[in-house]
């Protein structure tokens, strides 16, 4: 058990970081000092109390990254209450659900969301309050919350006649055993299933934040990934809240375009990302630049190369703020090509494992150490296994346990027995091989996994990654049909209307990056035809390819 109580870092934080910068919205003037985060928090706590919300009781909270939607978390897990983040790209009826299975009292949503919603169809829910003000907008009785909301300002002076100070900032003795969140995943099997996490788990990934040194004092971060989810939530809010860092909240959907503009501007000193934003990067504005006949003609140069590099290195550190200390990619398979580029270039990134059921990190290793194509290693407040008979070389399933491991699935025995097993290891549904230092390698996962005609393991994501690569292909999803493998691809219509290319020539491109692309493969998993689909594949909030949606339609 991790010694330190996950709810006595946040009023500790709050005490001696009182005058620092905590929270700011980007592009708005919603600025928060530590005190002011702290006095917010409080207010929320006399609101509870006023509407009988006890320690243990579920609140929900929806809405794209915010400060009040930091607020809403802090205060409800440091009152002793249960958080129920909700992704806000869930569609109604799944919003509904989540909400009645969870039990959840009170929500807190953004109008545009609520406006969606039906308020019939959250019977248990007593009152609705605004994420974009904290004002009132719904309750299921006779006004007495909305009476609570309204007065809550001169209730909050009354309780506090000298004014709200550091001193007042006292939350109650919770155990870590206790649950602090019930996190519902968003999977790419198309199951949703709450994630039971203890504050164990969560104060295990914000003291590996903290003794690692990713986030100190002062340090800024930009929050684009959403903070509903374990990653983003984990070490761009709660880790930063924790040490007197900077949280500078992005709502914009963080296209290159507009995330560029926002690193130059806020200048992160550590970044938190996915593989696809990178992947786009590299793409859109390094990969032009390599496949020019002059740069391939200089890069064939001695010596001449590795300048070239440098520049490039740094002309992309500048790109994402010039002041970060690393990248650190997470939430989804990287594209080898990228990695490898990276990887060339020396740029300072690595590569985390992990998953919404630890909290999320498995696994991290500092750029300065981090084994190229690798996971990361191991942490050791965790253990890992490979389901394998030579586990260093031959994959496995990887099995899990340790601190960071929830307690299960809410209110679902089964689906927890499925993946946690009697001695406590979690079955991550992830296939991969280890070293003896302890770097996790993943090959893809279980379920994705094709069995060949002669019974050899095809991993669809390594073969997408070389497809992604190819000429006008944005990305791409490998089927199996009667025996034989398919490429669905979205195709990069930019690049097409660039290139002045007709809709009857696009066939003919991808039936050319079939062949190039089978020359790159192993003969049993050769891909027999492309098929080109119209519109970007839905995906989990981490940009995994939601899969199952995708298995019956092909030509």
């Amino acid at each position: 058990m991790i010694k330190e109580q996950f709810v006595k870092l946040y009023e500790n934080s709050f005490k001696e970081n009182w005058d620092l910068k905590a929270y700011s919205d980007y592009g708005t003037d919603v600025n928060y000092t530590y005190g002011e985060l702290a006095r917010e928090v409080a207010k929320l706590h006399l609101f509870f109390e006023k509407t009988g919300v006890q320690q243990g009781d579920k609140i929900s909270l929806i809405g794209k990254n915010s400060s009040r939607w930091a607020i809403t978390y802090l205060a409800t897990v440091t009152y002793g209450a249960v958080i129920v983040p909700i992704l806000p790209d869930f569609n109604p009826n799944d919003i509904h659900h989540i909400i009645n299975h969870s039990d959840s009292v009170l929500l807190f949503v953004t109008k545009k969301i609520w406006d969606n919603l039906e308020e019939e169809k959250i019977p248990e829910v007593k009152g609705v309050m605004s994420l974009n003000s904290f004002k009132f907008l719904h309750e299921k009785n006779d006004g007495t919350v909305e009476s609570i909301m309204m007065n809550l300002d001169k209730d909050f002076d009354a309780k506090y006649p000298n004014g709200f100070t550091k001193e007042d900032v006292l939350y109650p003795e919770i155990s870590n055993a206790e649950i602090a969140s019930i996190n519902y995943t968003s999977g790419t099997t198309g199951f949703s299933k709450g994630v039971v996490m203890p504050g164990n788990g969560l104060a295990g990934n914000v003291m590996f934040g903290i003794n690692s040194k990713l986030l100190k004092r002062n340090d800024r971060t930009l929050c684009f990934l959403p903070v509903a989810h374990a990653y983003g939530c984990a070490f761009d809010f709660l880790t930063s809240s924790a040490v007197g860092a900077h949280t500078t909240f992005l709502s914009k959907i963080p296209s290159p375009k507009v995330l560029l503009k926002a690193f130059e501007e806020v200048k992160p000193t550590i970044i938190f990302t996915v593989p696809l934003i990178m992947e786009k990067i590299y793409k859109k504005q390094l990969l032009p630049v390599l496949n020019s006949r002059a740069m391939k003609v200089a890069l064939n140069i001695p010596l001449l190369d590795n300048k070239i590099y440098s520049e490039m290195r740094k002309k992309l550190i500048q790109a994402l703020g010039g002041s970060f200390y690393e990248v650190i990619i997470g939430g989804a398979p990287m594209n080898k090509e990228v990695e490898q580029f990276l990887t060339k270039i020396k740029f300072p990134f690595t590569i985390g494992y992990g998953m919404t059921e630890c909290a999320p990190l498995i696994s991290y290793r500092d750029h300065k150490e981090f084994v190229p194509f690798s996971a990361g290693q191991i942490l050791d407040t965790m253990e890992v296994k490979i389901l394998s008979n030579n586990p260093y070389e031959e994959v496995g399933e990887i099995c899990v346990r340790g601190e960071n491991v929830m307690y299960g699935y809410y209110k679902n025995d089964e689906a927890t027995k499925e993946v946690i097993d009697e001695e406590g290891w979690l079955h991550t549904g992830d296939l991969g091989t280890i070293s003896k230092e302890g770097d996790i390698f993943i090959r893809g996962r279980n379920k994705s996994m094709i069995l060949g005609a002669n019974g050899q393991n095809i991993y669809p994501e390594e073969i997408e990654a070389k497809l992604n690569n190819m000429p006008f292909v944005m990305e791409s999803l490998i089927v199996e049909k009667n025996g034989k493998l398919i490429a669905l691809v979205y195709p990069d219509y930019e690049s097409i209307d660039e290139s002045n290319i007709s809709q009857s020539d696009m066939q003919a491109l991808m039936d050319e990056n079939l062949k190039n692309l089978n020359k790159m493969l192993g003969a049993y998993e050769n891909v027999s035809k492309i098929q080109l689909y119209p519109n970007e594949f839905e995906k989990t909030p981490k940009k995994s390819i939601k899969r199952y949606l995708y298995n019956q339609i092909i030509e």
